[in-house]
């Protein structure tokens, strides 16, 4: 992983969370603000599987269970997706609310790979 592309997926997917939840909760439907948002949070964790292939060929190699890794980085890729499935069936503003807390839930496992990738004993 790279560290300053992990911190710009976590300020993304935060605050893509926090604007789609403040969304939902004034009772707005999904938009394309919204969807937009948990696009571009998709398109950063696309990356982001990009950069972890590359990684070890180039001497970055993670420290903790590359199992438990790309477990937390396949399950991260697909809420997006699901979310946004969900949101496109269900014009209301509970979908919105939804795509908040999965763009949060995004930002914990990215974080949650950081550690996995860099702070394990060696």
């Amino acid at each position: 992983m790279i560290e300053w592309f992990t911190y710009l997926q976590l300020a993304v997917a935060t605050a893509a969370g926090l604007l789609c939840l403040g969304l939902g909760f004034v009772g707005r439907k999904p938009t394309d603000l919204s969807m937009g948002a948990t696009l571009l949070v998709e398109l950063l964790l696309i990356g982001q599987l990009v950069v972890a292939i590359v990684a070890p060929l180039t001497g970055n190699q993670a420290t903790g269970s590359l199992l438990e890794f790309y477990t937390y980085l396949i399950s991260a890729i697909l809420l997006p997706i699901f979310g946004g499935v969900w949101a496109l069936i269900d014009r209301s503003r509970w979908s919105t609310v939804i795509l908040g807390v999965v763009c949060l839930s995004v930002a914990v496992m990215v974080y949650r790979m950081l550690q996995i990738w860099t702070v394990q004993g060696v």
